[in-house]
């Protein structure tokens, strides 16, 4: 028997996304036409499933292109959108509106290559972000026991979500490949003997995606 329910549908192509752009807070402007294109195309065939086991929420970060994930998937389904501070992505710092080529540059990689160092002034470490972002999404599945919960979120959200429930060690040089608007979804099952465990269902799955024109590469 599944118990709890965590859909995790990434944002859309944002406009940091098409211009190689590091998207913290300051930066976002969120999603382009393309990137609403696919969101739309996510909560339709979530819809489908929804008129026979209903969601119960979406949530998503505070950052505009989760926001306005989080509002088609919502508007879609008809369910409450809650924005929690704790979907929120990783803290770029002075990295925040750069190219993502200029801070790789400097930092002699992305975040994942050093874990344990921050890749620009005030931001993150890679093992610090995932090690706050576990404990928050924790919390939020304690809270939402029993529910079918829609998560507009961050590719690293996704990644989140892996470490988590897998169990995989905080700095693992481990990665997981994550599509605008793909699909991951983590199903809680309980068997007849009261035994529980989380299974991983599907992971970006983009099938709703295959008739749209392929992203372009930044």
């Amino acid at each position: 028997m599944i118990t709890t329910e965590l859909v995790f549908v990434r944002h859309g192509q944002a406009q940091c996304n098409a211009d190689g752009l590091v998207g913290g807070p300051r930066s976002c402007t969120g999603l382009t036409n393309l990137g609403r294109t696919q969101v739309h195309h996510a909560a339709r065939r979530l819809a489908g499933e929804h008129l026979q086991t209903p969601f119960d929420t979406v949530y998503a970060g505070p950052r505009l292109r989760l926001v306005q994930t989080g509002e088609i998937i919502a508007q879609t389904l008809q369910i409450p959108l809650r924005i929690d501070d704790r979907l929120d992505g990783p803290v770029h710092g002075d990295a925040d509106g750069q190219s993502w080529e200029a801070v790789k540059t400097t930092a002699d990689g992305g975040p994942h290559a050093h874990p344990d160092t921050p890749w620009a002034t005030g931001s993150d470490t890679w093992s610090g972000y995932l090690t706050r972002a576990s404990q928050h999404l924790s919390r939020l599945v304690e809270e939402h026991e029993g529910k079918r919960i829609v998560f507009a979120a961050h590719g690293e959200t996704v990644i989140t979500a892996h470490t988590l429930l897998l169990g995989i060690p905080i700095g693992s040089p481990a990665g997981f490949t994550h599509h605008h608007a793909s699909i991951t979804r983590w199903q809680h099952h309980r068997n007849r003997l009261g035994q529980t465990r989380w299974m991983l269902d599907r992971h970006n799955d983009t099938e709703h995606l295959s008739r749209l024109a392929p992203e372009p590469t930044p």
